[in-house]
């Protein structure tokens, strides 16, 4: 199964300490859209919070994994509804595809640009 990862403590650069990190909204809409939303092929994605996801300048971030598959680091996404949901689709062409590739164009919009890694499956 596909996991979504997201930085919960990712920040843009000019957002104090004392606010909440937007990655912590963008896991929240991410978990209301998946727990809200009318797409089965959500069900398929398990969503995770993690501390940090290492890409601080690019925030915020999202990781996909799965055993046996592509895995996937993006950056610069907004911590907005729509992102969270397409973030989701893109989990769900993940969880689909044999191999987890992620080919451009058959990506949603949100996450075309923004790769910050590809790394192979484990061996």
């Amino acid at each position: 199964m596909t996991e979504l990862i997201i930085c919960t403590t990712c920040r843009t650069t000019d957002t104090p300490r004392e606010h909440r990190a937007a990655g912590d909204i963008l896991l929240e809409a991410v978990q209301a859209a998946q727990a809200f939303g009318e797409k089965p092929k959500w069900a398929m994605v398990t969503v995770r919070a993690m501390a940090c996801l290492g890409g601080c300048s690019r925030s915020c971030t999202a990781a996909f994994q799965a055993q046996g598959k592509h895995s996937y680091l993006f950056g610069d996404l907004a911590a907005t509804d729509d992102v969270a949901q397409q973030l989701l689709d893109c989990a769900a062409l993940h969880q689909l595809a044999p191999d987890g590739a992620l080919p451009r164009e058959s990506r949603p919009s949100a996450l075309v640009g923004g790769m910050l890694a590809r790394l192979p499956p484990a061996l």
